[in-house]
This record gives C-alpha cells, sequence and structure tokens, in this order.
C-alpha cells in the first residue's frame, strides 16, 4: 500500500486526485462501487472539476486560475470565494429547480468536508455563510405537498386492479378442455401480468415498502429485486434490503397476502429464487432466453424452434427455468402509469399526473399517524420517529388546530 502524502504535498494535489478515495468512502457495496449517491456525486465532481478549470460556464468565465495559467487547479486555490462563485453559477447560470440547486450544492460541500478531515484543506469552505449566501431559498414545498394516496385513489386503483386480474385468472381457468394450445397460452400471460401488476399495487399500497427496496435498481447490485424465498405468506412479512444498508423484516398486512398467493399459484414459479415481480419486456426476455439456451447447448435453429413452441418467451422462461430479472423502480413507475390512466383514477397533484410509488408509502404514512400516532407509523414506515414528525407535520399542525378551534369555541360560549 503506497503511504499518504504530507498534508503539505495533499494540498498541492489537483482536485480529481481525491474523487476515488472520496467516493470509495461514501459509495456502498464492495469497494464502494454501487449506489446512487456514488454515481451523482461523481457526476456533480466532474462537473465542479470542469468549472474550476473553465470548461464549464458562461464564455466569459476562466476558471478560478489566472487566465494566463497553463496549470490545473489544486487544493492551494478553494478558498470560500471559490464555493460562493460556484453557488451562484449553479443558481443562476444553468436554469435549475431551486432545491435542485441546493442538492448539487449538497454534493460538492460533502466533499469539502471530507476534504478538511483528510488533510486536503484546513476549512470547510463550502459551509461558510458568504459561500453559501447565493443559493436559493427553500422553495416553499411543504411536507404535506408531496403526493400521497388518498383512500379515495387507493380504492379506486386496488379495485381496478383486482376486477381486471379476476377477469383475467377467470377467463384463463375456465378455457375448454378442447382449446387452442397457443390460446390457453395467451390467456395465461394476460392473466400472469394482471396478476403481477395486481400484487404490485397492493404492495406499494399497504406495506409502506420503498420502491428500491422491492424493485431491481440498475445502479446498485444488492438491489436485485424481491424473490419468492424472501417472502413468507404464512408469516405475513417479507425480507427486504433496507435504505439503512441492512436486511430486514417487512410486514405484509391482510389485504396483500391474497393478491399474492393467487399470483404465485398461477406464476408456479421454477424454484423460490425467481423474483417476485419479473420483467415482462419482450427485448429483455428474448436475449435472456436465446443467450441462455445457447449456452445450454442448444443451436440457433433449435432454439428458433423452441421459441416457436411459445407465443410470449416468459413462458418458455418459466417451462425451462430461466431465471428473468426483476422490474426497475422505473419499470414500476411505468406501470403505475399505465393503471392510473386504465383505472380513470381521479389525480389532482403539482408534479404527478399518476400515482407514484412512493406515494402508497406516503398514503400510508398517513393513515398511521392519524390512526396510531407518530411511534407505530415510525416502526412501520422503518424511520426514526423524529423524520416522521417532520414528514407528516402538517397532520399535527391541522390536528392542533381543530384543537385550538375547540377551545376557542369553549370560551367564546362561555
Amino acid at each position: 500500500m503506497t503511504p499518504d502524502k504530507a498534508p503539505g504535498e495533499r494540498t498541492r494535489r489537483s482536485l480529481a486526485d481525491s474523487f476515488d478515495r472520496y467516493l470509495q468512502d461514501k459509495g456502498k457495496g464492495r469497494g464502494g462501487d454501487g449506489g446512487n449517491y456514488r454515481r451523482n456525486a461523481a457526476r456533480e465532481l466532474e462537473r465542479f472539476t470542469e468549472w474550476a478549470a473553465g470548461d464549464r460556464g458562461p464564455d466569459e468565465w476562466t476558471g478560478i486560475l489566472p487566465e494566463d495559467s497553463k496549470r490545473e487547479p489544486t487544493f492551494e486555490d478553494l478558498d470560500e470565494r471559490v464555493f460562493r462563485e460556484y453557488a451562484r453559477h449553479l443558481a443562476g447560470d444553468r436554469g435549475l429547480k431551486q432545491n435542485t440547486v441546493q442538492t448539487y450544492y449538497r454534493y460538492i460541500s460533502a466533499w469539502c468536508g471530507w476534504c478538511v478531515n483528510e488533510g486536503y484543506i484546513e476549512a470547510h469552505y463550502a459551509q461558510r455563510a458568504s459561500a453559501m449566501a447565493p443559493l436559493p431559498e427553500d422553495d416553499g414545498r411543504k411536507p404535506g405537498d408531496q403526493q400521497a394516496w388518498t383512500s379515495e385513489q387507493r380504492h379506486t386503483l386496488t379495485r381496478y386492479v383486482d376486477k381486471q386480474a379476476r377477469d383475467a385468472i377467470e377467463t384463463y381457468t375456465t378455457l375448454s378442455q378442447n382449446a387452442d394450445l397457443l390460446d390457453r397460452q395467451r390467456a395465461r400471460y394476460t392473466a400472469l401480468k394482471a396478476a403481477r401488476d395486481r400484487a404490485l399495487v397492493f404492495v406499494l399500497a399497504y406495506t409502506a415498502v420503498r420502491v428500491g427496496e422491492l424493485l431491481r435498481d440498475p445502479n446498485d447490485p444488492r438491489r436485485r429485486g424481491v424473490r419468492w424465498d424472501e417472502i413468507s405468506l404464512e408469516d405475513g412479512s417479507m425480507d427486504v434490503y433496507r435504505k439503512k444498508q441492512q436486511w430486514d423484516a417487512a410486514s405484509l398486512p391482510d389485504p396483500v397476502i391474497s393478491p399474492l398467493r393467487s399470483y404465485r399459484k398461477l406464476m408456479d414459479p421454477p424454484n423460490d429464487r425467481w423474483p417476485v415481480f419479473p420483467t415482462f419486456g419482450q427485448r429483455t426476455l428474448a436475449t435472456l432466453v436465446k443467450d441462455e439456451l445457447a449456452d445450454r447447448g442448444f443451436q440457433p435453429a433449435a432454439i428458433d424452434e423452441q421459441r416457436d413452441e411459445y407465443v410470449r418467451d416468459l413462458l418458455l422462461a418459466l417451462a425451462e427455468d430461466i431465471r428473468p430479472p426483476s422490474i426497475t423502480t422505473d419499470g414500476a413507475r411505468s406501470i403505475l402509469q399505465r393503471l392510473s390512466e386504465d383505472g380513470e383514477v381521479d389525480i389532482n397533484h403539482p408534479r404527478h399526473d399518476y400515482l407514484a410509488p412512493h406515494g402508497g408509502r406516503r398514503g400510508m404514512g398517513e393513515v398511521l399517524v392519524r390512526a396510531f400516532g407518530y411511534t407505530v407509523a415510525a416502526r412501520y414506515l422503518d424511520n426514526s420517529e423524529e423524520m416522521v414528525r417532520e414528514r407528516y407535520s402538517h397532520i399535527e399542525a391541522g390536528e392542533l388546530g381543530d384543537v385550538a378551534t375547540e377551545a376557542l369555541n369553549d370560551i367564546d360560549s362561555i
């Protein structure tokens, strides 16, 4: 292992020299290779370096060094004026939303704080008041402004997907024994897709599990989607990889059990390591099936012949135990967009014209806070009570308003 350079030498190193070590410290997964934070931080650090060198920004911007300088910026060149100028650049030159400006600046500020601890710079310049002065004020969004599925919306959507699944399953299971094989396959595929969509909606609506804990995240290899061996319908629990970077059991309330049990029976996965919510994307499945069959020694003609026996590659994958990947978090958003529109859910929200996945979690949070208080809600939501109080403060404010109104009425009636 190469010994660390002396603090004095570190200050003369280029900014980019610190990035790999910083991102490894902040990243997730083995060696710090995964995680959305690492990816986003790396992007913003690269932009900051380009800006400091004069390669990003308005035409007249030449960087933090004198115009005739030929070297790269180093830590010796950083002070609070540099971060103030970068805050001004983010706020004014890129036309970003207020909360986005603050988010991007926080990535740079976090790196600056790490650099102080590692001896690259002597002070946390990015956090000084003068450096942060150009940043926009809070955009005024209150905790209650974020989407939360209302009881009416939840009931409308769950009733819709339940009916779709029931009708599709009935159509499949009541087909005549003499029905054409391909017709039976088409009916089973339609029923599987409807049953998957119903199970997904019910899990999002009633468990308060984060969508990133439930489905695959392409940017984090540890989040590969929940598998059947991680669900116990008898115990009403599901093992998920939490946001706090550890496995934990999440509760499956009664409304979720029946859709999951019906769906599993219909799918009949070849083994319990199959994802609960596999992708139905034809392009992904076609590539997967062809590659896996080729690895098993099938020739191209034999692969085509086998695929021709099934109306969909998913059904071939089930028959041959070719395990598909889980749908992604983006895939879930697309599904909910489709279902919200088809189910004619009444939505009036400034940011989303569909029921977004995180809204299911927030909706359950509101139900729990109102019914059982912050302590119980915090346990179910896998959050601290302090955070739950902050995020659902609009509920307490409303209740206090009701108390005040009642008190005034009592006093006025005397």
